[in-house]
This record gives structure tokens, C-alpha cells and sequence, in this order.
């Protein structure tokens, strides 16, 4: 858990004290305050930090005594110049933290302004990848400016969950340690590398790496100063088993064959815009905000004699109906939060409606390689069937506690908040992979928890019409992520509108509930001629699932690995002692 030492680090850069704290952490001669501090803030939001050169050279790096920096040994295995490719020149440092955190680090040799970002990992990870992603058109990542890092999360390769068997350590690694030990290795290296650590710290990822980024501002509020978290996996006991398990078997008939395919999908996205797409004011093949949508598949529903490569057989419209709506028990008990795809995702859908009767899925894979080896530590079984996995409210509870170590769903962020911290979440409406309503299920926790004036004062969400899992889709999907977050932390800028772009078209997207409305003049394809309004209610279903309850630090656990045991605290939990209540 962070300690009083890292809030006072904290608070003390706020307050222009660094070179005292580092002197402490990185133990390296600093330089004076006043050559290297924060000058005028200029019209971009980001402070004027001045670039710093080395101490030390690239090859110095093999030789430190990197002992103590955190909770294990680490091991520098290599560090070269890299100068081809953007973002070089640099020297790339790759290591591990005990027993098996794969760990890089840029350092720019020829100028760094002083900041840090940490890029997270997607999927079940496994490789030491720096991935930018929507940051990589942030101005100091562009120009090479600012160190980076990630890890591989404990374990390499392997993403089908198979490395979990019997390896309590590497799935503690991957739920929350690994990122951390990476960030205290990382500003420790630029400590002593630049002779002073970073002015400001910043995460960035999508999918897992928007679980990394919250689990980061759950577990260790003193981190970063900033932290862009997309589409986050954050609730992955129920994302990578009941809603990816839902989408394969809600479309099989009595024979294991799906009963939709791939191939009616354009057919169904058509029908949709037809039906909602002027709801938002223009007709531009994009749902502004799909909870307006009031699609009725049955509205495909064949007539006698039509071709059926028109329509939908009853079948066919009601796995439509199903895939949009999300998981349920026999009784409708909803065992996700409603509306598990938003209509107008249509096209994205191929993640797993297959082009075959019998062809297997993406969703299949993400659903078995978690309930094999990560949904029960207890009990990890390499032959799981989706078969095996029954959709009721005592299988539901059962599932998401035996695995809530991976959870990142506490909605009370007061410590990362309290700090100076600046979160901004971010998803698109046409994400196939992580229904938008769980983060906003997770926006809407937060501020009934802290309140929402105090999220207001340091979040921001953001959701982008058209724009798939991190990125794609037919919307504008290209944007700036980071630099907003930059900004906020760095000069105290609030984050407004977000210009998303792709070959033909920008539109602004505003901070959630406000919603970009064309003004009536100009082109419809120019972010420039549209303003924000705010609806006057929220359109959505609501968030009232079985699992609502999950929204709690009560829920989270923190793990030990005893032999090929995973032992966790608490063990008697809140969710225990009421798990028995909702069969």
C-alpha cells in the first residue's frame, strides 16, 4: 500500500520540493531547482519544462545497484541506444523485477522535459511492448521528449491464460504488481540517469491497460499525476466470463451451430441507422449516442417467400435481441449491466458472430483462456467447457469472487484525488470487445460515491460515436489522448473538447453528458461547426444488474502467493457473507 513517504513526495513536487525528495529516492547529485523548474505556462496547457541532458551515458545504466527500489530484486539485463524509429533517439533499458516483471524504459539521450509515461499492456499481456496508442500524437511523445515504460505484466507470451496454472505469483503480478514495480523501476532509472526524477508522471492505456490505469489509481493514488484510462477492463471477473461467454452461447441452436452469422450483420447495421440515425440531428452513418436507439430486430422478421438473404428468421432476430441486450438468467436477471453492445456496433460484431456455422470465436477464446486458469485460482481447470459455465446469480457470485483480486471497481478515488491526480476515462460507442454501459456504470459509482462536484474537480469522461475497442470503427477515430490529462495536471486546465479525425471527417467530442450538435452551417465533416449541448436527462437504461454491488472497495482483495496457492485478504468479505442471499 503506498506510504506516508510517497505522499509526501507527492505533495512536496507539487510544491516545487523535488529535488530534496529525489535526492532521497534516486541517492544522485541533483542540479539546482530554479535551472531546471517549471517556467510560464504557454497557450498549450503544458508547462514550459526545460530539457534536461544525462548524467550518466547508456552503458553506465548496466552497472547500478537498483537494490531496494522495490519489494524484490531487480536485474538490468540490457541497455543500448536506439536510433532509428520514432520516438529515437534513445536509450532503451530492459530488465526484470524478481521473479518475472519484464520491464522497458526509454530515456531520450538528447533532451528530456522532465515527464514519465507508462504505457499499459491489452489483453492477458505477457509482452514488454511500449504502445502508445491513442497518445501516440501527444506533442512530447511525438517529439521525443519524455521517457516511457511498460512490462509484460509477469509472464511471457502465452495469452491464452495457461500461464496462471499453478503460478500464484504471476497472476498477483498481473492483476496490480507488475505495473507498480515497473514505475518504481522506471523513476528510479531516470532519477539517476537525468540526476532527477520526473516533474510529472502519466499511464496510459486501453482494454487491460484502462484495468492497469484505474488499478493504478485505486491502489496506488501517488503514482501518477495523471492517468488516461480507456475502455477499461476494469471489471474483467464479469467481462471475461459471463458477457464473452454470452455472445457465443446465446447464438447456438441445439447443435452447437450459430444460428446468426456474420454475414447478416451489414444487413442489421443498415436497419439500424435507417431507423436512429437522424436522432442526433444528422443523417452521417454515426449514432451520436446510441441509447437513443429504440431498434426492434423483429422489424427484419422474413415475409412469406422473401429472399432470406433480406431478413431475418425469427432465430436470427432474436440472437440480435440477445447480443445487444447482455447475459441474463432464466428469470431476466441481468448478470452485466444492460445493453452488452450498443446498436449502431453492428459491423464490429465479427469479434464474435462467426462467418460459419461452426467456426470458433475471439469471444470463445477470451472467455475459456479466463475461466480455465484466472476465474478460479482454487480450482483451475485446463478442460473448462462454456458449457460448464451456467448462467444464474449463485454461478455469477461464485465466478467474480473467486477472482475480485483482478478487479479494479472501487469508485472511491479520494486518495489519487487528494493527491493532485487528473483522470480521464475514454471509450467508443462501437467498442465490440467492452460494453460502454460498464464504464459508465463505473462514472456513475464514482459520483455516487465521492460525489459530483468532487469528481467533476479532478475526472473527465469522454465517448466517442463511431470509434470501436481503442480505436477503429466508422466514426473519427484518431485523437489526442494524453495531452489533455497533460494540460489539466500540469497548469490546472480542465479538459474540454477532444477533436477526433479520420481521411474524411473531425468532430469534437465533449466531456460526458455533453454531446456534439452540427450548428447548422458549414460542412457536416468539419469539427469546427459543431458546439456541445448537455442533454437535460440521461437517455440510458440505468445501471441496476445483479452485480451492481461489485462497486466497492470491499470488493477488491490484495493476494500473497503461498507454494502454488493464491492467498487473499480479506477473506471473509462484505460479497461473501451476502453472496448467499441472491440464489
Amino acid at each position: 500500500m503506498p506510504g506516508s513517504f510517497a505522499r509526501t513526495k507527492h505533495l512536496a513536487r507539487r510544491a516545487g520540493l523535488v529535488a530534496a525528495v529525489l535526492l532521497l529516492v534516486a541517492q544522485v547529485p541533483l542540479g539546482s531547482a530554479d535551472a531546471a523548474g517549471p517556467r510560464p505556462v504557454p497557450d498549450g496547457g503544458l508547462a514550459d519544462l526545460p530539457a534536461l541532458k544525462p548524467v550518466l551515458t547508456c552503458a553506465d545504466v548496466l552497472s547500478l545497484d537498483l537494490g531496494g527500489v522495490t519489494d524484490a530484486p531487480v536485474t538490468v539485463r540490457s541497455a543500448a541506444v536506439v536510433t532509428t524509429g520514432a520516438p529515437a533517439p534513445y536509450c532503451e533499458v530492459r530488465g526484470t523485477v524478481a521473479p518475472a516483471n519484464t520491464f522497458v524504459v526509454r530515456l531520450p539521450v538528447n533532451g528530456w522535459t522532465q515527464r514519465f509515461v507508462q504505457t499499459g499492456c491489452g489483453g492477458l499481456c505477457g509482452s514488454a511492448r511500449i504502445d502508445y496508442g491513442q497518445a501516440s500524437t501527444c506533442p512530447p511523445v511525438v517529439d521525443g521528449t519524455l521517457a516511457s515504460a511498460t512490462t509484460d505484466m509477469g509472464h511471457q507470451g502465452q495469452n491464452d491464460g495457461s500461464w496462471a496454472l499453478d503460478n500464484p505469483q504471476a497472476q498477483i503480478d498481473f492483476a496490480y504488481r507488475g505495473v507498480h514495480v515497473t514505475t518504481q523501476v522506471a523513476k528510479a532509472l531516470i532519477g539517476r540517469f537525468y540526476g532527477r526524477g520526473p516533474a510529472y508522471s502519466y499511464f496510459t492505456g486501453c482494454s487491460d491497460g484502462g484495468r492497469e490505469a484505474l488499478m493504478e489509481a485505486q491502489r496506488y493514488p501517488d503514482d501518477f499525476d495523471g492517468i488516461a484510462a480507456g475502455a477499461p477492463a476494469n471489471d474483467m471477473a464479469v467481462q471475461n466470463t459471463f458477457h464473452h461467454a454470452w455472445n457465443v452461447v446465446t447464438n447456438l441452436d441445439d447443435a452447437g451451430h450459430a444460428i446468426l452469422l456474420a454475414g447478416k450483420l451489414p444487413l442489421v447495421h443498415t436497419a439500424v441507422l435507417n431507423a436512429c440515425d437522424a436522432l442526433d440531428g444528422l443523417r452521417d452513418g454515426l449514432l451520436g449516442d446510441p441509447r437513443l436507439c429504440r431498434f426492434d430486430p423483429a422489424a427484419l422478421a422474413c415475409a412469406a417467400g422473401q429472399d432470406p438473404a433480406t431478413c431475418l428468421s425469427p432465430a436470427e432476430a432474436g440472437v440480435v435481441r440477445r447480443l445487444h441486450d447482455g447475459a441474463v438468467d432464466a428469470n431476466g436477471a441481468r448478470l452485466e449491466p444492460a445493453v452488452a453492445h450498443e446498436w449502431g456496433s453492428e459491423l464490429e460484431w465479427t469479434l464474435f458472430v462467426p462467418a460459419t456455422p461452426t467456426q470458433p470465436s475471439a469471444s470463445e477464446n477470451f472467455a475459456l483462456s479466463y475461466l480455465r486458469y484466472l476465474a478460479f485460482p482454487g480450482a483451475q481447470n485446463p478442460d473448462f467447457r462454456l458449457t460448464d459455465l451456467k448462467f444464474t446469480v449463485a454461478s455469477f457470485w461464485k465466478t467474480v469472487q473467486s477472482s475480485s483480486y483482478l478487479a479494479a471497481m472501487d469508485p472511491d478515488l479520494t486518495g489519487f484525488q487528494r493527491g493532485g491526480g487528473k483522470l480521464l476515462l475514454w471509450q467508443g460507442w462501437n467498442d465490440q470487445h467492452i460494453s460502454p454501459q460498464s464504464t459508465l456504470a463505473y462514472w456513475d459509482a464514482m459520483r455516487s460515491s465521492m460525489g459530483g462536484g468532487r469528481v467533476d474537480a479532478f475526472a473527465r469522461l469522454y465517448l466517442f460515436p463511431g470509434v470501436a475497442h481503442c480505436g477503429g470503427g466508422d466514426g473519427p477515430n484518431t485523437f489526442d489522448i494524453l495531452t489533455p490529462v497533460m494540460a489539466w495536471a500540469e497548469s490546472g486546465r480542465p479538459p474540454g473538447k477532444v477533436v477526433a479525425s479520420n481521411a474524411t471527417r473531425s468532430r469534437p467530442v465533449y466531456p460526458y453528458p455533453a454531446v456534439a450538435r452540427y450548428d447548422g452551417t458549414g460542412s457536416v465533416d468539419d469539427a469546427a461547426n459543431f458546439v456541445p449541448v448537455t442533454p437535460r436527462s440521461e437517455p440510458g437504461p440505468g445501471y441496476h444488474w445483479v452485480g451492481e454491488r461489485l462497486y466497492s472497495g470491499d470488493y477488491q482483495t490484495w493476494c500473497r502467493a503461498d507454494g502454488t496457492t493464491l492467498r487473499c485478504r480479506p477473506t471473509e468479505t462484505w460479497l461473501t457473507r451476502r453472496a448467499g442471499t441472491r440464489t
